[in-house]
This record gives structure tokens, sequence and C-alpha cells, in this order.
């Protein structure tokens, strides 16, 4: 069995959609996962499927999940491999991610178009930059995530895809967990 990730988006954000992780997990269970862990409060969900595509997982874990909440919300799939790959593509060096600095990792539902890469390009902040690698885009916030123009709504428009976004310490501990 392949080990995968389920990042929800917009959970238990603002009091809106919450969803208690014990009960996510439960869902997971009853959805035929095997070893269903949660971390966090934000929709991060490591389990056992046999094997399949991300997309078609992901829209089958949306689809059941509509029905039991009775509201959307969105999944991004990643296998612990290509998370452990997302965290060795890191394009910025160390020198770069300095104290004064965090990194954010939105991960795509599909890699974006060129077209909308450009455009998106077009859009460089003098107070944070992103670099595009594959299906994620890799924010390093001079500020506070909250206040970097590159939100998950801004990149969605731009690029035309879904997005989720992980701090650099839960993409890690992610990795840690599924490699367990």
């Amino acid at each position: 069995m392949t080990t995968y990730i389920a990042l929800l988006r917009g959970i238990n954000v603002s009091g809106k959609k919450i969803i208690k992780m014990d009960d996510l997990k439960k869902y997971f269970e009853s959805f035929g996962m095997k070893n269903v862990r949660t971390y966090i409060q934000s929709g991060n969900v490591i389990f056992q499927s046999p094997q399949t595509t991300n997309d078609r997982l992901a829209e089958t874990l949306e689809n059941k999940l509509k029905k039991i909440l009775g509201f959307d919300v969105p999944v991004i799939i990643r296998t612990d491999a290509e998370l452990k790959k997302i965290i060795s593509k890191n394009p910025f060096t160390p020198k770069e991610m300095s104290a004064d600095t965090k990194l954010h990792v939105s991960l795509l539902s599909a890699k974006p178009s060129k077209e909308n890469v450009d455009q998106l390009l077009e859009t460089q902040s003098d107070t944070d930059e992103f670099r595009i690698v594959n299906s994620e885009v890799y924010i390093l916030c001079r500020g506070g995530y909250g206040e970097s123009v590159f939100s998950n709504n801004f990149l969605e428009k731009k690029l035309g895809v879904k997005a989720t976004t992980r701090n650099w310490a839960t993409l890690n501990k992610l990795v840690d967990l599924s490699s367990a």
C-alpha cells in the first residue's frame, strides 16, 4: 500500500468549516483508508491506500467529505515520496532563508500552464519572493504569511488550479510522520 498525505484546504480557519481531527480520522477510516493519522488542526491526514492516482483519490475524498459535512473541502494529495522530493527541491538556499524569513509551500492540484506561470511571474513583490517548482510554489516571506500577497486565493486565481499552503516546519513534520 502507498502512504499518502491529504492536505485539506480552508478548514478550521476563523471559526469556519470546523472539522475535529478525531472526526476526520474516523471519516478516512470509514472510507477504507488504513493507518490513518492526523497532524494539527489545519487538515493534514496521513494514511495508506491501495495504489491509485493522486487526482482520483483527491476527487473521491472531496466527494465523500462533502456528503458527510455538507460543504466543499478541496483536497490536495501527495505521496510520502513526493513530499520528500518537495523538501529536497527547495529552491531557496540556507543563506536566503535567514532568521527573519519564513518559508511556506503552496501545493497545487496540478502543474499550472506556462501562460498562467508567466502571469504570476509578473506579480513579484518587494517583500516576499516565490519560486515555482513543478506543482509547488515556494514562498519566502519576510513578513508573516498572513501579510503576503501570495495567498491561496491569489495563487488559485493567477494559476488556475487549487492550492493549499503549509509552512516549512509542518511539511517537514509530515515527512517525518509519513516515514514512521
